[in-house]
């Protein structure tokens, strides 16, 4: 079975629209600021942005109020040829907490993970159906450690149960990842070296 081109399919959605002189709004989920960096300035030719900073998985509170002031910081200094603004969320680690219950021993990657996805991900689907945005997306396919394809199909099915299109991305494509380390030198951007949970800071240990 081939694997779906997810890069192939974001260019078809991009290319309709522009054929047909539209420039949607999306609700686009942040992870970090680093991970932004690319994923904005390419988006940002094509889409009206709103990102959303859903992240109750950093499980450190300072770290939390760091990486989000990272993201305004960046938003704040980067020019973009559409708007983007910022949407940030309530800090509330039990929405995580409840979400992984069971799953704690599992490893980086595994169901723990994609329990995960799903929280941040139906958070961003439901809050662009409240404000009737008609994208949404993530950034976090943008990352060579996860998994692009299982991203994808929560977004997908996410996006069938609130009535919201899906933006399908793998930003590791076109250079993507190595992009976004090369914005993250010329911002000064903090770099954090695991996911932001727990469970994520303490697998080394």
């Amino acid at each position: 079975m081939n694997k779906i081109n997810y890069q192939k399919r974001l260019d078809e959605i991009i290319s309709f629209n522009c054929k047909n002189g539209v420039v949607p709004k999306l609700l686009l989920h942040a992870c970090c600021a680093p991970c932004s960096s690319y994923c904005l300035e390419y988006l940002s030719q094509y889409f009206e942005i709103s990102v959303l900073y859903y992240n109750p998985n950093i499980s450190i509170k300072e770290e939390y109020e760091y990486r989000l002031s990272e993201e305004k910081r960046l938003i704040s200094s980067m020019d973009f040829k559409n708007d983007v603004r910022i949407i940030d969320c309530d800090y509330n680690t039990k929405d995580f907490f409840n979400a992984v219950k069971g799953l704690e021993n599992e490893p980086e990657g595994g169901r723990r993970c994609e329990e995960c996805f799903k929280l941040r991900l139906n958070a961003t689907a439901a809050e662009a159906k409240r404000l009737g945005i008609e994208y949404f997306g993530t950034t976090l396919t943008i990352s060579p450690l996860k998994n692009a394809e299982l991203i994808n199909e929560i977004g997908e099915q996410l996006g069938e149960k609130y009535g919201v299109k899906w933006l399908y991305s793998d930003f590791k494509k076109k250079e993507g990842y190595k992009r976004s380390i090369v914005l993250s030198k010329k911002y000064d951007l903090y770099r954090q070296n695991y996911c932001g949970c727990i469970f994520s800071k303490n697998r080394d240990k």
